[in-house]
């Protein structure tokens, strides 16, 4: 999936409010490729769910700054998270419960982990198009130190304490 080219900027600054305790607004930050796009419609049709019409990508942010920055992970890994998840050559995970993007190449998240991220999309609430709801870092055995407040988008991501 091409991210678009301000969506970094978007993504940081929605997870930056979130951790200020702000409601930041949806943001478009990608699209699917087309192959993307058509295994997720087959699938969707095979669970006689309805197709997804617009390829794009919206992200909030809520869902995945809570679960990752509890895990004690900051702004630029979920940055990377999803920039990992998302991309071009992620392929399409579908059940009847999930619709999932994951890199099939592992990366080296800096915690001692070679770990592919699954970008997990929510796709009937937002019809007809994709939230990225959240990024799972699958293989994360060691994760970071985790601190008492929660990481805010200008603070060190790797467990540093300032």
């Amino acid at each position: 999936m091409p991210l678009f080219p301000d969506a970094e900027a978007l993504v940081r600054l929605n997870l930056s409010m979130i951790a200020a305790g702000l409601r930041p607004a949806f943001v478009v930050i990608g699209r699917l490729t087309d192959a993307q796009h058509a295994a997720i419609n087959v699938g969707r049709l095979r669970h006689g769910l309805p197709v997804l019409e617009n390829p794009e990508v919206l992200y909030l942010g809520r869902h995945h700054y809570t679960s990752r920055s509890g895990q004690g992970y900051g702004v630029d890994d979920m940055w990377m998270q999803i920039a990992s998840a998302l991309g071009a050559a992620s392929i399409v995970h579908l059940t009847g419960r999930m619709t999932a993007l994951e890199n099939p190449t592992q990366r080296n998240d800096g915690y001692g982990n070679l770990v592919r991220d699954r970008a997990i999309l929510e796709l009937t609430a937002r019809k007809p198009r994709a939230e990225l709801f959240s990024v799972i870092p699958k293989g994360d055995k060691n994760q970071p130190a985790k601190t008492k407040a929660s990481p805010a988008a200008g603070e060190a991501s790797k467990g540093d304490p300032g």
